[in-house]
């Protein structure tokens, strides 16, 4: 399918367009496409060569001339005003956008729904374009689904606020093309959902809420402002209608909360703590650096310094400006075994109770099985009478960004335990993505992408910088592939066939090879990952 742009210009569909998809992609809907994508390609393309430059700052030790740039947002000013439908957000339920996933999240008795086009869901064109065809159901009304086992699900009366997260700034999609160069990921979900409901969920008494990934400083935060006031113009609503919460989850992002709320404020209505992707980041940045070389995953909590920094800093900002402070997710999924079930609401009962004391208005979980933990903890910290804590007096806790740097974290270590987890978490996700499955559970834990993310970033930070484990042995590219020669044998006994000897795992273990032990680091597993989708 083609539709002409201008005399000059033509957008392509090049994916398969399933009959029950036809309205996404009508010729109206991809004009609006073709608009953003001509409007802001370019301004878009700066910010990821921005990224770039400020890369080889860091690598040539220029940390504290980028930190001296960031501009200074002094003033009393707020966040223009939160919609009532969004006053509440003490619990908020994310995860991938097909169909039975987006009927139990709305179900779940979660106040928001966050629909993930991104960490939670492997990019393939069809679960990309139905994915927009099921939120456009499920705002109306119309969604149901039934299973090969003759299960029903359908959407009860009453259920969470919907917010949509689009794929970062760093991908594109490319089976939607303007004369042959794809068209921004980030667009593309963006728009397709805006154009067709913004005005239905006005309607409802809702609006078009979003999330947004991955952004790195305020100029970023500047593009998708600039990005909605367009939106809005093209059809005709009006401005800070759009409402929108940003992940915080890049060291750079965190050391610009303020800058970012302010470039964003009559758009943007909380911050949220990221956790697993703001572990990565660091990773990322500072990889070159011995100094930031992190401990095995499991020991970096919400506990150690450095994250307790960030996490407190988070609040601080969001309620000096009038924004929700939302806090990350807790990824346990229910097991067969009760014991481990008890374990893990004792756990994210703990997680909940830290993340409440600090002064966060709600927080995230990745299955319903711990919707009411989360709530219950909320509900108590809250005083009575409130949805949220931005009531109680403004935090002071002092910190700067200079502790959200400091990475030291007494007595930790890394375990062989630690480096075998991380390849075979690493290759069993990257199979599951190669298979069209973004969130996989995987040893009673949902995992995404931004925790496959730290697995093969821990490898290739400690194989670069050869890393000691507490063994007193180093980490090697020869010891990665021996170990790794035994994780792909445990893999291959707890896939079933035909998944233990298929194409995909060996396209995982190969991308998993390039990720860990190429010479220069890959910013993002998906974009290689990407080449490899149908």
């Amino acid at each position: 399918m083609t539709i002409a742009v201008t005399d000059n210009l033509k957008l392509a569909v090049l994916g398969a367009i399933p009959a029950s998809c036809d309205h996404i992609l009508s010729p109206e809907a991809l004009e609006f496409l073709a608009y953003l994508e001509l409007k802001f390609r370019e301004k878009r393309y700066s910010i990821l060569v921005k990224r770039q430059r400020i890369q080889e700052r860091l690598d040539k030790g220029e940390l504290d001339k980028i930190l001296e740039e960031i501009p200074k947002t002094d003033g009393d000013w707020t966040i223009a005003g939160v919609p009532a439908d969004l006053e509440d957000r003490r619990v908020e339920i994310t995860g991938p956008v097909d169909r039975k996933m987006v009927i139990n999240a709305l179900n779940s008795g979660s106040k928001v729904f966050m629909a993930d086009f991104e960490d939670a869901s492997s990019p393939t064109w069809l679960n990309m374009i139905e994915g927009q065809a099921n939120l456009y159901d499920a705002i109306r009304n119309k969604i149901d689904f039934t299973a090969e086992n003759g299960k029903t699900y359908a959407l009860k009366e009453s259920h969470a606020v919907l917010k949509v997260r689009p794929r970062g700034w760093h991908l594109e999609e490319k089976q939607l093309q303007i004369n042959g160069e794809p068209l921004s990921a980030s667009l593309v979900d963006f728009g397709l959902f805006f154009f067709h409901n913004a005005e239905e969920l006005i309607k409802r008494g809702s609006g078009p809420y979003f999330y947004l990934a991955k952004l790195e400083n305020h100029l970023e935060a500047r593009l998708w402002n600039e990005v909605f006031i367009a939106a809005q113009d093209y059809l005709g609503i009006p401005h800070k209608t759009i409402k929108s919460t940003v992940l915080i989850e890049t060291i750079f992002g965190a050391l610009e909360m303020d800058q970012i709320l302010f470039e964003l404020k009559d758009h943007i209505v909380a911050l949220n703590a990221g956790r697993w992707d703001y572990i990565f980041s660091v990773i990322k940045k500072f990889r070159n650096h011995e100094n930031f070389v992190l401990p095995d995953r499991s020991q970096i909590t919400m506990g150690v310094p450095f994250m307790k920094a960030y996490a407190t800093r988070l609040v601080e900002i969001c309620h000096k400006r009038g924004a929700h402070a939302i806090g990350g997710m807790s990824a346990f999924i229910p097991a067969k075994d009760e014991s481990i079930n008890q374990i893990a609401r004792e756990k994210v009962t703990l997680d909940k109770e830290r993340e409440a004391g600090l002064g966060y208005d709600g927080t995230w979980v990745a299955h319903p099985f711990l919707v009411d933990i989360a709530k219950d903890v909320f509900t108590r910290a809250f005083d009575s009478g409130y949805c949220n804590q931005k009531n109680k007096p403004l935090m002071e806790s002092g910190l700067e960004n200079k502790d959200l740097l400091d990475v030291r974290i007494p007595e930790s270590t890394i375990t062989e335990e630690g480096v075998r987890t991380n390849i075979n978490v690493g290759i069993l996700y990257l199979e599951s993505w190669l298979n069209g499955v973004g969130a996989a559970a995987l040893y009673n834990l949902m995992e995404d992408a931004a925790t496959a993310e730290i697995s093969r970033a821990q490898l290739w930070q400690w194989i670069r910088h050869r890393a000691k484990m507490d063994n007193g042995q180093r980490v090697t590219p020869e010891l990665y592939q021996e170990l790794k020669h035994h994780e792909v044998e445990k893999i291959q006994a707890l896939l079933d066939e035909p998944r233990g000897s298929s194409e995909n795992l060996k396209k995982a273990v190969m991308l998993m090879d390039k990720l860990v032990l190429g010479k220069t680091f890959i910013d993002f597993l998906t974009l290689p990952a990407y080449q490899l989708l149908d």
